[in-house]
């Protein structure tokens, strides 16, 4: 009975009495081929709009793009593109749309479905092949996620929703927004405003200090934090409102 190969793989199935003199060889390759599925590629997909198929050639680690873990896509391209895995395969894929050029980037099997990265979304996916199509890996699909510290660059998200604090990484470094990129509304409750952690005052009198900003029933209060004395501020009704 002739060798068989692995579904997703292309591992090579080897019987007993076959192969004589080459295990050591084909065995060599098989674990090759294990240890590319957790591998790296960078594949450029540059030009205009065309499909890109990544595939796996079994009992070899040569022409299987498809096998690795990781997929870093590159290039600039000038049309909408779509990469494909081969069908009937049943592994996960990590998805780095690293191109350059606004246009679309659809991953998914040959004759199935995936995911598309939009035009302006240089990010990373997390997928998997079901044997049919690309899935991608989300809150739906992989229920809640409970992480410790992660340490990385820009990240592309929906809702976020936090049970604990969100601190930035220095003291009075980054900023929440941007002048051209504002939050639309800030809800909070007490407001703390100080500048003491600065290396120079503020630009009215050079002076530092340290705030809390308080809401009452019928005036807004202030709070210096520093001499511990108490301010409201004047308020003037407009209309009848």
């Amino acid at each position: 009975m002739p060798s068989s190969y692995t579904t997703t793989l292309g591992i090579e199935l080897m019987v007993t009495g076959e192969k004589s003199g080459t295990w050591g060889d084909i065995t060599n390759t098989n674990l090759n081929i294990v240890e590319q599925s957790q591998g790296y590629l960078n594949k450029s997909i540059a030009g205009g709009a065309q499909t890109t198929p990544l595939t796996i050639t079994d009992g070899s680690t040569s022409t299987s793009d498809a096998r690795n873990l990781i997929i870093e896509l590159s290039g600039t391209i000038t049309g909408n593109q779509i990469v494909t895995v081969p069908d009937g395969i049943e592994k996960s894929y990590i998805v780095n749309n690293n191109t350059s050029g606004a246009f679309t980037v659809q991953f998914k099997t040959a004759s199935g479905t995936g995911p598309t990265f939009a035009t302006t979304d240089k990010g990373i996916k997390i997928v998997y092949s079901d044997g049919t199509n690309i899935v991608e890996a989300s809150s739906t699909t992989l229920g809640d996620v409970t992480l410790g510290n992660i340490t990385t660059g820009t990240i592309a998200s929906g809702a976020i929703t936090a049970t604990g604090h969100i601190l930035p990484g220095a003291n009075d470094t980054y900023d929440l927004g941007a002048s051209g990129n504002v939050w639309r509304n800030l809800y909070t409750g007490d407001l703390h405003l100080s500048n003491e952690s600065k290396t120079e005052g503020n630009l009215v009198d050079g002076t530092k200090g340290n705030w809390t900003l308080q809401e009452g029933n019928n005036d807004i209060f202030i709070i210096n934090n520093k001499s511990g004395e108490k301010f409201k501020i004047k308020l003037e009704k407009i209309g009848d409102s």
